[in-house]
């Protein structure tokens, strides 16, 4: 093989994990959940009829601003990425790629996601995102450092979506919009007091007051995700008395869903160990998706 060939294979490697890094650097798995959870708002507020187009605008924005506030939050946590073992892989820790690049990429996809929101969705979907960019990047990352009190606000930033979708295909933020993002909102303690147990002590050397951290014992962060997850149970089944899906096919797996996720929370408050935690993991993974997906279906059966 010639040394043209060589060199011509060795660019496209390095194009390749070039774009690879930058992929990671959306963090594709919480941006896939923050697009489901917009798109199923756009479902539900249209009454399982969205406009298509609407939605698919809303997705391509949205995707543009929460790459943005990935990208943003991982310069702003650079330097406690690279001291915690699951996040030193990192472009930015690693050295994959540049300050200089993430910032630029970060810039571009949120001016790029918003004015496309604004062009295409309406100015109220577009400053919904921006909302939500500050909160993340503005507010919720540097809090992350100061006080346990972080997770509160990150959740309001993890719920927003909801509206964005919402707004999106035309829906005016009633009753039923708030009942999605109360959902939401509440879900995230459960999972995240989960996370923030499991690597509690990556996130102490990393200087991150995250509760377990601040509260070693772990019974703040148990009282935590079991409040979050009974007032879940009830809030949850919200949507069938406001006339969004069929009530009797709703109800009981909502309900089922919401106790067993429950469950897992009072276990985990009980015994605060690495596998409580990861068994509350698990069974909030599975809570949010599946109601989503109840949402969704059920009116079209």
């Amino acid at each position: 093989m010639s040394t043209s060939l060589l060199t011509i294979g060795q660019r496209r490697a390095a194009a390749s994990s070039r774009w690879a890094d930058y992929a990671e650097l959306t963090k594709p798995k919480i941006a896939l959940l923050v697009l489901v959870t917009l798109f199923v708002a756009s479902v539900v507020s249209s009454w399982g009829q969205p406009d298509p187009w609407l939605t698919v605008h809303a997705l391509l924005g949205t995707a543009l601003v929460a790459a943005s506030g990935s990208a943003w939050n991982q310069w702003l946590e650079r330097k406690s990425d690279a001291k915690m073992a699951r996040t030193e892989q990192r472009p930015l820790p690693a050295g994959r790629l540049t300050g200089s690049q993430v910032v630029l990429f970060g810039t571009a996809t949120i001016l790029l996601g918003l004015l496309y929101l604004a062009w295409f969705t309406g100015i109220v979907t577009s400053l919904l995102a921006a909302l939500t960019w500050v909160l993340y990047v503005g507010v919720y990352t540097p809090l992350k450092s100061r006080t346990s009190w972080n997770t509160a606000v990150g959740a309001v930033a993890g719920a927003l979506p909801t509206l964005i979708g919402w707004t999106a295909v035309g829906g005016s933020i009633d009753q039923r919009a708030w009942a999605l993002f109360v959902i939401v909102y509440l879900w995230q303690f459960p999972h995240f007091m989960a996370i923030a147990w499991i690597y509690r002590h990556q996130y102490a050397a990393a200087g991150q007051k995250m509760l377990p951290v601040v509260e070693p014992s772990g019974h703040w962060a148990g009282v935590q995700a079991v409040a979050a997850a009974s007032v879940l149970v009830p809030v949850s089944l919200m949507p069938a008395f406001y006339g969004q899906v069929e009530s009797l096919a709703y109800l009981l797996p909502a309900a089922l869903l919401g106790v067993g996720q429950l469950a897992c929370a009072l276990f985990f408050c009980k015994q605060r160990s690495d596998r409580s935690a990861r068994r509350l993991l698990q069974a909030s993974l599975v809570y949010l998706p599946a109601l989503l997906f109840l949402m969704i279906l059920i009116p079209w059966m």
